[in-house]
């Protein structure tokens, strides 16, 4: 496994796709309200990126058909943008790709429409107090199968549990590159492998599941549900490690 180190001039690239992921985030959430569409939200955020002489990075990414995934409900992640009109107490995870001048950034949320129940609340605070815990624990020399021992114990304390077969991931030239972080432990010992250091940029994303973390994927090819049938939750950052501190590039 080769992880790329990123020098001062690079990050700084890195810096303007992954700011632009935090202002659209931050932009789209008051267009998030009974009565909106998914498609409707996946035009607003396309036009949000391009007006930023950016490129929604997602569009066409192995074939994925929008600019976002929108999550509704059961689905996690990977939800593709249709025509269904979004309901009071639904629940919506939104991830955003973009990419300027070759560079790539990533980030997503989950949030409520209008009023929610407090399980679905407590659902999405875990994935996010566990991305922001996570990253506020990251050290250079910290082994990455650590991290994902302290995202997998951060989930299973609040009561809920990882997705399994899906994970954070290395950014920069490409939107997808080494390492690949999982949101749980693999094996009993995290001391092994390649560690954190200076320079490195990747993304940190939990993906919450009540009872079981087994996937399965949908008929369209795309949308990831757990085998429980229950809701799901998914945050995400990327982070650049500079001196020995995690960054957090998408902060809106």
């Amino acid at each position: 496994m080769s992880i790329i180190i990123r020098n001062e001039k690079e990050i700084n690239s890195l810096r303007r796709p992954n700011a632009l992921v935090g202002a659209t985030l931050k932009y789209i959430q008051d267009f998030v309200k009974p009565g909106v569409s998914l498609k409707d939200i996946d035009n607003l955020i396309e036009d949000f990126i391009l007006s930023h002489n950016a490129k929604p990075s997602f569009k066409g990414l192995y074939g994925f058909p929008s600019s976002a995934c929108l999550s509704v409900n059961e689905v996690i992640i990977h939800g593709i943008p249709t025509n269904y009109i979004l309901q009071e107490g639904d629940i919506i995870g939104i991830d955003v790709g973009t990419q300027i001048d070759g560079w790539y950034g990533d980030g997503a949320i989950t949030m409520g429409v209008g009023k929610i129940t407090p399980q679905d609340q407590k659902l999405i605070d875990c994935a996010k107090e566990t991305l922001l815990n996570s990253i506020s624990e990251i050290k250079v020399g910290m082994y990455f199968k650590e991290l994902s021992k302290i995202l997998e114990e951060n989930i299973r304390k609040r009561g809920f549990v990882p997705l399994r077969d899906y994970c954070g991931h290395g950014i920069g030239r490409k939107p997808h590159d080494e390492p690949s972080i999982p949101n749980y432990l693999e094996s009993s010992n995290y001391r092994q492998g390649p560690k954190i250091k200076n320079g490195m940029v990747f993304c940190i994303e939990p993906m919450v599941c009540v009872e079981s973390g087994e996937p399965r994927v949908l008929q369209d090819k795309w949308s990831v549900v757990s085998n429980d049938g229950f809701r799901g939750s998914h945050y995400e950052h990327t982070v650049a490690i500079v001196n020995g501190v995690a960054e957090i590039l998408t902060e809106a």
